[in-house]
């Protein structure tokens, strides 16, 4: 049991009451404007700028794999731009997805989400355009939130 609640809808309308987060993948090359990060954007103008700056300033911040950085959308609602794919196109090194930076990334999730006694709400992170697979990905967010308490919840966009 993995103690994810799997529902249909939109991750960036969680519907529980509270402090919520929510979650998704980023790469590291500052490219924004496919998949997920989509969705955020037209719902929320701030963690894309965040992002850009974010990576601006790489040469003298933490901008890398494993990073997160939360920005605030709501009184609420807070976005974690978590850093969990080198590039963005599946090459001689496989596809996007680093599953290593996944897991550094959802462990300094954690601690966030404990510090804002929030709950954390995400699409199936990395399993999109990173090319991932949820078999993988799933143990590593048991491991790291549910599995610590913190009650996360997985959104399958619906027809």
């Amino acid at each position: 049991m993995s103690g994810i609640t799997y529902v249909r809808g939109d991750a960036t309308v969680p519907s529980v009451k509270g402090v919520k987060i929510v979650a998704h993948v980023c790469n590291d090359m500052g490219g924004w404007g496919k998949g997920f990060v989509l969705a955020v954007s037209r719902r929320w103008p701030e963690p894309e700028a965040a992002y850009r700056a974010w990576h601006r300033g790489r040469a003298g911040n933490d901008f890398g794999l494993g990073a997160v950085r939360l920005v605030q959308v709501e009184r609420h609602v807070w976005v974690a731009n978590m850093i969990g794919q080198h590039g963005t196109r599946t090459g001689s090194k496989g596809a996007p997805v680093r599953y290593e930076a996944i897991d550094t990334a959802l462990a300094r999730l954690a601690g966030h989400a404990r510090e804002l006694g929030a709950s954390v709400h995400m699409p199936r992170i990395g399993c999109g355009l990173a090319g991932g697979t949820w078999t993988r990905v799933e143990p590593l967010i048991t491991e790291r939130l549910t599995g610590q308490g913190i009650p996360v919840t997985v959104y399958d966009h619906g027809n």
